[in-house]
């Protein structure tokens, strides 16, 4: 516990949650269904992880970085990674040119992971990986280099992001067809429900449902309806509910409209409490609850009057811990004009600790319930988010959606409806549409040296001819069998790995076996 008596700047006691609200008796938080929260204690008891999302150039360059975090105050590492590693390519292949190190760090091998984690305390952190199609290959990279320093598996303390329904619904950094796609992410949930089971095997993400145009009912009705197809695809392969369920956790996006945010947080624990233990039947507790990280919108930041964005990323931080999110990243004042510098990194770091520290709202748990308004949006989010995952239940599923473009329709219309509400000025942007000012030419920002990509492929290269070719080739073999059936990728994932096959080797691999997908074209 951080401490046993909570005071306000009047030396008046709080009380750990109240109860007495308009709206009559409420769950206490820590009980089902979470709507109050998913631990009793909540922030009393410890603050949320605080991470900064973070990754670019060079595996070396990014670990400087995590370090510089760490030093500054962040509790937990979260890693972004290079086009070319999100979609299964090494660096020196030549659907990576231009691309290396430029929108994350570039990570092809257990050398460039190894030079990333380097001096990093594994045991002693939580590390979440923002990585989808190639989620298992980069899993298996941070096993192999956690056992080659003595960590074991089993101490492991992290997440993939794993949530492959949504790039094909908003992202797009997909490699395979839905089918082989949940076939991987089923394989992982088994292979960590053995030997990772401190480890979160997928963050089932709204984040990127929402930056591409969707209203918080879609992004909490969408994402829901991903998990409950993730669940669905986990059983049918013979996985119990409570040996996977307690270790899905959820990524949300928060945006500007402030009691909108902390309600849409209350209704999704309230709405998976249920859809776990009436629609699954999960009898443990912590299958249950859903556990969320929260990042602050990025669509949201502005180009224009930079340091504007210092106040948005505060109000949406206010917003995810009264939401009560479980852990936080607050995006950085610059990042519509580049990757972060060092100072606006630092500023976003810090705006976490002032909220924690400063503002006395991580005092009282839940301090939003009861409010007429806060649980009128509750109900009324959860009612509407009900009827979209009724109504994508009646076209065949989320597959089904995806398959005939039903759902990125869905969010298209709506950014246009946005897109024209901005236009019209019926809604403001402070410094865009209104209330603007000529850009400074002054701004700071980070750019990425050409020579990162030459020494990445360089350095991929030596690595390569220092292997033992036929190690390799049986490493890939076996992986080409067990895609061809029904063996678990994983454990040979791991193998590969710790005999230097590369991520784009295996993901080729796999590209034989299982196809690439090629997206639908919708009007």
């Amino acid at each position: 516990m951080r401490k046993e008596k909570f005071f306000n700047s009047s030396r008046i006691e709080l009380q750990p949650f109240y109860e007495a609200g308009a709206t009559g008796e409420l769950p206490k938080p820590g009980q089902y269904p979470f709507t109050r929260g998913v631990q009793e204690s909540m922030y009393r008891g410890q603050f949320w992880t605080m991470r900064q999302y973070a990754g670019f150039g060079s595996a070396k360059e990014s670990n400087l970085r995590y370090r510089m975090l760490l030093k500054k105050g962040t509790t937990g590492l979260s890693v972004a990674f290079d086009l070319p590693t999100q979609m299964g390519y090494d660096s020196d292949h030549v659907m990576s040119s231009g691309e290396v190190g430029k929108v994350g760090v570039a990570i092809s091998s257990l050398e460039d992971m190894e030079i990333l984690l380097d001096k990093l305390p594994l045991k002693d952190i939580s590390t979440s990986m923002t990585i989808n199609s190639t989620a298992g290959v980069l899993l298996a990279l941070y096993i192999a280099v956690a056992k080659k320093r003595g960590v074991k598996t089993a101490d492991l303390r992290g997440t993939i992001q794993n949530d492959l329904l949504k790039e094909y619904i908003a992202r797009g950094t997909y490699i395979y067809p839905p089918k082989p796609s949940l076939r991987i992410i089923t394989d992982i949930f088994d292979y960590c429900s053995r030997e990772a089971p401190q480890w979160n095997t997928i963050s089932i993400s709204g984040y990127h449902i929402r930056e591409a145009g969707a209203t918080a009912t879609q992004e909490l009705a969408f994402t829901l309806a991903n998990a409950i197809t993730y669940v669905e695809a986990a059983l049918a392969t013979g996985l119990n509910i409570d040996e996977f369920g307690r270790r899905l956790s959820f990524f949300f996006n928060v945006h500007n409209n402030f009691f909108e945010e902390v309600a849409k947080f209350r209704a999704a624990r309230r709405m998976w409490a249920r859809i776990m233990k009436d629609r699954f039947n999960a009898q443990d507790p912590r299958s249950q609850k859903l556990r969320f990280h929260t990042q602050t919108a990025g669509v949201t930041l502005t180009a224009q009057q930079p340091e504007n964005n210092i106040a948005r990323v505060t109000l949406q931080a206010l917003a995810a811990v009264l939401g009560g999110t479980q852990s936080l990243h607050t995006n950085s004042m610059d990042e519509a004009l580049g990757l972060p510098t060092e100072k606006a990194a630092t500023i976003a770091v810090r705006t976490q600790q002032i909220v924690a520290n400063e503002s006395g709202v991580a005092d009282v748990i839940d301090p939003m319930g009861g409010s007429f308004y806060v649980e009128s949006l509750t109900d009324e989010l959860e009612k509407r988010a009900q009827e979209y995952i009724t109504r994508i239940e009646s076209l065949g599923g989320v597959v089904a959606c995806i398959e005939s473009g039903w759902l990125q329709g869905e969010i298209q219309n709506s950014a246009y409806q946005y897109q024209k509400d901005v236009d019209a000025k019926r809604e403001i942007i402070v410094g865009v549409n209104d209330f603007a000012e000529a850009a400074p030419s002054d701004i700071e920002t980070l750019r990425i040296s050409e020579s990162v990509a030459k020494e990445q492929v360089q350095r991929l290269k030596k690595f390569k001819k220092n292997r033992r070719p036929k190690i390799v080739a049986e490493c890939l073999s076996q992986i080409q069998r067990a895609a061809e059936g029904r063996e678990n990728l994983m454990p040979l994932f791991v193998t590969a790995v710790e005999n230097k096959v590369t991520l784009g080797e295996i993901c080729d691999t796999l590209r034989g076996v299982f196809g690439r997908y090629r997206e639908s074209v919708t009007l």
